[in-house]
């Protein structure tokens, strides 16, 4: 059976997600604000929970209804049938976005779609389910929006950019599903040489790594929350993961480093890349940045120096973007670099010529993904 279901993505990436679902399988493709709409089957479904590498979660929407206020989204949930989602024996939670005039606190609103599915099973069936905010066994995603509320069932449970291999992390980490997209937006392929001068924790060769092999990123996880729905398929994605296993490459076509000044950080990604297996595959070095010098004669450079917001005074890293300048033309010519920065004074501290400027939203900070062709 086709469903139709919205992938949840951080502004600015709706188009490489997009690109992603195609080449998963989706069909009738449709991007809109921080998501994308796609149609499949219940194959699709989990197989985009185990491989998305760019997509925050998977939402199975399974109702719209009117939500003027408090009163009359309390009774439109309850005219859905909460049994065929839902057992007492459950646990449930509910999570919600956008507002109205007369619902404009989320918690607020989450508390009366709540109330109206507990209330039913108790009418129903004299027993009613318990909370859990943390795993629950439904996670329910509500939508508010003018008077309209978008009921969903919420497929992926902990946001997908948690995959599980990265305990250690450093003190301003990329998320792993911008790390993700920022290789895409590189149009980097596995037969490039990969360098990430200011590695830290690792986030961006980890993913290269993740990718090159074409190993899961959805293998790391403990869980997703379609595995408690009450329609799951054991023997469906068993399947899929047995397939995605026999899948995994073991040797990478061309090296992808990460070097860092800190030891402490080279070795927080060092661990992340044995939590992950590939610790053999991807190398992390320790290494100031005036030191560092290619390995081949072409690849791709992506970095994401600090640039004053979380980390540093941009006051006193304007030489440090002077230094990536300096070196990547000095010693990375062949190369094509990438400088991932939301600040545009510092961009220009860089002292090369742009030959793309990406627009780029980094958790909330507008950003600039800046692209220097190296000759």
């Amino acid at each position: 059976m086709t469903h139709s279901y919205f992938a949840t993505v951080a502004p600015s990436l709706e188009a490489i997600a997009a690109q992603e679902l195609e080449q998963l399988g989706a069909k009738n493709v449709i991007r809109e604000v921080r998501g994308v709409r796609f149609e499949g089957d219940k194959q699709l479904l989990y197989r985009v929970n185990l491989w998305g590498r760019t997509i925050f979660r998977v939402l199975l929407p399974i109702a719209e209804v009117k939500s003027y206020n408090a009163q009359q989204l309390y009774k439109s949930v309850q005219k859905i049938d909460w049994e065929i989602y839902l057992k007492p024996d459950q646990t449930l939670a509910v999570n919600c976005t956008g507002s109205n005039q007369h619902l404009n606190h989320t918690h607020f609103t989450a508390l009366q779609i709540k109330n109206a599915i507990i209330d039913q099973q108790r009418d129903r069936l004299g027993k009613r389910s318990s909370v859990d905010v943390k795993q629950p066994d439904i996670l329910i995603n509500a939508h508010i929006y003018q008077n309209d509320c978008i009921l969903s069932l919420d497929s992926s449970g902990e946001s997908l950019h948690r995959r599980g291999y990265r305990p250690a992390v450093g003190l301003a980490p990329l998320k792993e599903t911008l790390a993700a997209a920022l290789l895409d937006l590189a149009q980097w392929n596995s037969n490039l040489s990969f360098f990430d001068p200011l590695c830290g924790s690792g986030t961006l060769p980890l993913e290269a790594t993740l990718k090159a092999l074409n190993i899961a990123p959805g293998l790391f996880r403990q869980r997703f929350g379609f595995q408690t729905w009450l329609d799951f398929d054991q023997s469906l994605w068993e399947d899929l993961i047995k397939e995605a296993k026999e899948s995994q490459l073991s040797v990478l076509p061309a090296p992808i480093i990460g070097s860092d000044r800190s030891d402490d950080m080279i070795k927080q990604a060092q661990s992340n890349a044995q939590s992950c297996g590939i610790d053999r595959q991807v190398q992390f070095i320790q290494r100031e940045l005036s030191e560092v010098e290619p390995l081949t004669s072409e690849g791709i450079i992506i970095c994401n120096p600090p640039y004053g917001k979380r980390l540093g005074n941009s006051e006193e890293l304007g030489a440090l973007y002077k230094q990536l300048g300096d070196v990547f033309k000095q010693r990375f010519k062949g190369w094509t670099a990438y400088i991932l920065t939301g600040n545009k004074e510092l961009g220009k501290q860089v002292g090369l010529k742009t030959s793309r400027r990406i627009p780029v939203d980094n958790g909330g900070l507008p950003c600039t993904l800046l692209k220097y062709e190296l000759y």
